[in-house]
């Protein structure tokens, strides 16, 4: 089983003749992924490698092509309108990659995907991949292997690490989902966490948080009062100093709640395993399974 994507998600890439999109549909297409329809606008008619038609807009793809799912590579300063057109147009998870987008952008987006009964992945996040059967960002895939672990983290290139942890000592994933760095997202740790918990193929979390916010707290509140199975959580910048971003836009300290000590002490009173370094991923898992 998974969560979110699946053998049946039917992929439409906004952005596809772009250097990233083209990149990355690439990528998406080889590992099996049913890229059905891309959209740049002005290239309607095209066929991109000679198979996925590419639109003017997304509303012709997902007529044309049945396109149940967006993937978006487009500049920052269009991206938000690519939001919202994907979600205008009927579909119900919209995966954004695209990083650098105004926050008062986001404000206005997050309340019409609400409004429309969607899901909005990120923005600035590598995107979800569920082993074996669909891929929609730019998460490696040699690195996974299909399994029973739900993976949902914060960050991009250490998701990558806990993901080659678990892969090479024998934990296959359900699926991995990379939510962003942001301070405004679009799926939170808890709709994935509750995700999970309603998977039943899934047998035990790995949540991946980093310094800034309060969202490994209210996880971490979740984890204790609604969740049967074992969490493992590994919390980043745990050097970082106070008042300086350090990576993602949201990654910043601004007072005793954003530090990573304070996430790591509210993970372990509601029974999250804690890592201290990735590598302790598996033997924490054992632990608890």
């Amino acid at each position: 089983m998974s969560i979110f994507i699946n053998k049946e998600t039917r992929l439409l890439i906004q952005g596809i003749t772009g250097r990233d999109g083209s990149f990355h549909a690439k990528q998406m297409l080889s590992y099996g992924t049913k890229v059905v329809a891309g959209v740049t606008p002005g290239k309607g008619g095209q066929l991109f490698e000679g198979l996925v038609p590419v639109f003017n807009t997304v509303a012709e793809g997902v007529a044309e092509a049945a396109a149940n799912t967006a993937v978006i590579y487009v500049p920052a300063a269009a991206a938000a309108s690519a939001i919202f057109e994907a979600v205008d147009a009927g579909l119900g998870l919209v995966v954004c990659i695209t990083e650098g987008i105004p926050v008062l952008d986001m404000t206005k987006v997050i309340p019409f995907v609400h409004e429309r009964g969607a899901r909005l992945i990120g923005p600035n996040c590598p995107g979800l991949i569920s082993p074996s059967q669909s891929k929609v960002g730019i998460i490696p895939g040699n690195i996974c292997t299909p399994g029973k672990i739900g993976v949902v983290s914060r960050s991009g290139t250490l998701t990558y690490e806990i993901i080659h942890q678990l892969s090479t000592q024998g934990f296959g994933q359900s699926t991995c989902v990379g939510i962003g760095g942001d301070p405004i997202i679009g799926t939170s740790f808890i709709h994935c966490l509750s995700a999970f918990e309603a998977d039943a193929e899934t047998e035990a979390v790995v949540m991946i948080g980093e310094i800034g916010g309060t969202d490994e707290q209210l996880a971490a509140e979740f984890v204790k009062g609604g969740m049967t199975k074992p969490v493992v959580g590994f919390i980043a910048g745990q050097t970082a100093p106070p008042g300086r971003r350090m990576g993602h836009a949201g990654a910043i300290i601004s007072g005793s709640s954003g530090t990573a000590a304070e996430k790591m002490r509210a993970l372990a009173a509601a029974g999250i395993g804690v890592m201290k370094r990735p590598a302790d991923v598996v033997p924490l898992l054992k632990e608890r399974l």
